[in-house]
């Protein structure tokens, strides 16, 4: 498992934010890698909600000296045309964030339609078992709770394999342990907490 550090400055003592990569996510940070090479100076960047699209765009942003636009398919076409050929203007890369690529983002404004079917288009999909059990083991750590690595694996086999399945995971300990004032969560305490917030795919498993 590889990861890819963002390279801004934070306060001292804050936890880190990494984009962790595996194969879900591998070929579309490769194609960001590389956007010295595109055709043109724009990418669009898709996948699933909470997926570390916007932390990737801004982790791309910052090595390459490019700029991003956040839910793309929700601004201005306008705004966006004059985005994209300022890209190719000073050949720094713009890093378009939409929850799909044209034709399934349906731009109405022929120009940018065109500029946007000729952009790369770098997608996230869900997660594999090794990538979402890293993703979990990164928001516990982020949250400062504490769980061994057969927890962390028990409650992958019972959570659906999502991005937001995961992030509320973790938001729902981090409830019960502030409320508790625990920060470990053992097997039985995430058993009543996942139970409790409905996120067990199959609570049955455990009958």
């Amino acid at each position: 498992m590889s990861q890819l550090p963002l390279p801004l400055d934070r306060p001292a003592g804050a936890r880190e934010d990494r984009f962790l990569i595996g194969e879900a996510n591998a070929r579309a940070v490769q194609i960001l890698e590389r956007w010295a090479t595109w055709p043109v100076m724009a990418a669009i960047i898709t996948g699933p909600r909470k997926s570390g699209r916007s932390l990737l765009a801004r982790t791309m942003v910052a090595r390459s000296g490019g700029t991003m636009i956040d839910e793309a398919d929700r601004q201005s076409e306008a705004m966006l045309f004059h985005a994209w050929n300022e890209a190719q203007l000073t050949h720094r890369p713009l890093f378009l964030i939409a929850d799909e690529a044209p034709p399934l983002w349906q731009v109405k404004l022929p120009d940018l339609r065109s500029r946007l079917g000729a952009s790369p288009v770098a997608r996230l999909d869900q997660p594999d078992d090794m990538l979402a059990t890293q993703i979990l083991a990164q928001l516990l750590d982020r949250h400062e709770l504490v769980a061994q690595p057969d927890t962390v694996a028990w409650m992958m086999r019972r959570i659906e394999r999502s991005y937001l399945a995961i992030l509320r995971t973790a938001e729902a300990l981090e409830e019960d342990a502030s409320r508790h004032k625990n920060r470990r969560v053992s097997i039985a305490t995430a058993r009543a907490t996942l139970t409790a917030a409905g996120l067990l795919r199959d609570p049955a498993l455990d009958h």
